[in-house]
């Protein structure tokens, strides 16, 4: 009886030893910082788009306006992109997209919101 004991306290003294403490590791907020990523310009368009695309304007609507259509250099040529309606952005105003003529070509300039 006595050796079963003995047996079992050294069991029990044992096992005591492969206890782990469990390190906890202090949990900070993740700070996310957003940089503003600006897409690379594409060359200058040698030759001046088109006339402004021809579209009939819809009627006001609420909540929305309207943002013409233009015309987009692809594959070596002006392609017609048509108009579409935009959500209002309170405290924004809406830059349609546009060519402009520089020295060394056209270039272009996407629309959107701006403050």
């Amino acid at each position: 009886m006595l050796l079963r004991y003995a047996a079992l306290a050294a069991v029990v003294v044992a096992a005591s030893g492969c206890v782990q403490e469990r390190v906890v590791h202090e949990r900070r907020p993740v700070q996310r910082e957003y940089v503003e990523v600006v897409a690379p310009q594409p060359p200058p368009v040698p030759q001046p788009p088109p006339v402004q695309v021809v579209e009939v304007e819809p009627p006001a609507r609420y909540g929305y306006i309207w943002s013409r259509g233009y015309w987009r250099w692809e594959g070596g040529r002006y392609v017609a992109v048509h108009g579409h309606w935009e959500p209002v952005r309170e405290g924004y105003r809406y830059v349609h997209p546009h060519w402009v003529q520089r020295s060394d070509g056209f270039h272009w300039q996407i629309g959107g919101w701006v403050r």
